[in-house]
């Protein structure tokens, strides 16, 4: 919280030869405990009501005496941008009730005591803030107009359209234009921005002569994040203090479609195939697809992709996204904060459930193993994979919807997972009762993908290439509105300070 957060505002004023009594009158008017003395323009001193009472206990006549004979000259000032812990510290240790806020030189409010103990967030200089919970479970951070999650009810919206629907009804560049913009776009404006798009596919020359030394050197996410730091380098990506916003915001459009190309182009390097040139006709999902397989993919698998990428964009403060803001909230380039977020997402409590759900499929093997199989695995305290959500406390609706994307896909895999699903549920609920564990987003992500001909080692980075979008713009709404993001731990060591042994 800052100063500009509790001040009141406008500052009260008078002169130093003011009497006694028009000062007292404009805090009675006012409802204020203080008033702020201006000489041309400038803080020269503040009037108290503990002032007032000093006046009266020396039987100071009110109206004759001047309020300059009675202020305090040339008091601490705050500036508005300060921490309300400094603006405590020096009320407090200073035994003043009152603080001038001054921006330049010019006076625009007023922090009192009462200001302070009105905000509960404060505590006194020194002290620890209350316990967070572990993982910062349930704790507001920051404020967002791009979209929330709602684990109790099973929803989840981007801006203020369900995302369900819009992945039911709009395409992935539709909702990267909502989510970047603000607004939907009509058929026209659709047209020109995924004709933009798809105008940035091109990697740049440096990247494409690396690209093969690095494509084999590690997974798919490794290259992926080595990629993007080697292209914001070459294009000379700068910290976002230093450039306009509009400039981030065509950087975050040359990285989002960049990266679907940077990724499929890696792969096929990495089995010892050519890359296969970006097609300006196509989607992005579609072209992502040409891209990994070198055929043009069957118009529903392309839309399958598509609907995917759009259920996957954005989901509130997710750990790679919250990372991001994190990096952003430093002013760091755009290229940074992206880096940091594929790593968080590499870790496989985040981002790494879709293929192993299929290997878990892979290992059951057949239906009629498993019920055996799931039992053994509940009972032995084995996580399941593609079951359970940090938010969701009912179905996720991205299963849900991913379900019927692979339902109207069909083939084998998908009945075995349905009917996996089913029974896996119906154990769950007999071994863990009271525990709200349901299929997850992968679990479906990964037989969508699989039905399309995206390779398992490539469902993560699929899922990066949406994600992507929901992180660049999380970095364009931290920048519109920064405060460095750095928050406080409890000690929990050895008492210092202690004695340094003799070595």
């Amino acid at each position: 919280m800052l100063v500009q957060d509790l001040m009141s505002a406008p500052a009260i004023t008078c002169t130093g030869d003011a009497a006694l009594t028009d000062a007292a009158n404009l805090m009675r008017e006012h409802d204020i405990g203080s008033v702020v003395i201006l000489e041309d323009g400038k803080v020269t001193g503040i009037l108290t009501e503990r002032d007032l009472l000093r006046a009266a206990a020396a039987e100071a006549e009110p109206a004759t005496e001047r309020v300059r004979m009675w202020m305090t000259a040339n008091p601490d000032v705050l500036g508005p941008q300060e921490d309300a812990g400094q603006a405590w510290s020096s009320l407090t240790h200073h035994r003043y009730r009152h603080l001038p806020v001054v921006e330049g030189e010019e006076l625009i409010g007023v922090v009192s005591i009462r200001d302070l103990f009105g905000a509960a967030s404060l505590r006194p200089a020194g002290e620890h803030a209350a316990d967070a919970p572990k993982g910062l479970e349930g704790v507001v951070v920051a404020t967002t107009t791009i979209g929330d999650v709602r684990g109790r009810e099973g929803f989840y919206h981007y801006r203020q359209y369900s995302a369900i629907d819009l992945a039911a009804s709009r395409t992935f560049e539709d909702v990267w234009h909502l989510l970047l913009f603000g607004e939907l776009p009509d058929r026209a404006r659709s047209r020109a921005f995924a004709n933009e798009l798809a105008s940035l596919r091109t990697l740049p020359k440096g990247l494409r002569a690396v690209l093969p030394a690095i494509a084999g050197a590690g997974s798919p996410l490794d290259v992926l994040r080595t990629g993007v730091s080697f292209l914001g380098a070459e294009l000379g990506w700068r910290p976002v203090s230093d450039v306009d916003p509009a400039e981030v915001r065509a950087h975050t459009l040359r990285l989002g479609s960049v990266v679907p190309v940077l990724l499929a182009a890696a792969h096929r390097l990495r089995n010892g195939l050519p890359p296969v040139e970006p097609r300006a006709d196509l989607s992005l999902a579609a072209n992502y697809l040409w891209m990994l397989t070198g055929a043009e993919a069957e118009p529903e698998h392309a839309r399958a992709i598509d609907q995917y990428l759009v259920v996957a964009t954005d989901h509130g403060f997710n750990a790679s996204t919250f990372t991001a803001r994190v990096i952003t909230s430093t002013q760091a380039d755009l290229a940074a904060a992206v880096c940091g977020a594929i790593g968080a997402l590499s870790g496989p409590l985040h981002g790494g459930a879709p293929s192993r759900a299929l290997d878990m499929l892979d290992t059951i093997g057949t239906v009629d193993h498993a019920e055996a199989w799931l039992r053994r695995a509940v009972t032995n305290n084995e996580r399941l994979m593609g079951f359970g959500h940090r938010v969701y406390k009912t179905e996720d609706p991205r299963s849900t919807f991913l379900r019927s994307v692979a339902q109207s896909l069909g083939g084998p895999l998908v009945g075995y997972a349905t009917e996996v699903e089913q029974i896996a549920l119906r154990v769950l609920a007999e071994l863990k009762p009271g525990r709200e564990l349901y299929t997850n987003v992968e679990f479906y992500a990964g037989v969508v993908m699989n039905s399309c001909g995206v390779a398992r080692e490539m469902f993560t980075p699929t899922f990066a290439v949406a994600r992507t979008v929901g992180w660049t713009v999380n970095v364009l709404e931290q920048m519109a509105d920064n405060r460095l993001i750095r928050p406080t731990a409890r000690y929990i060591g050895p008492p210092p300070p202690q004695p340094v042994p003799a070595p």
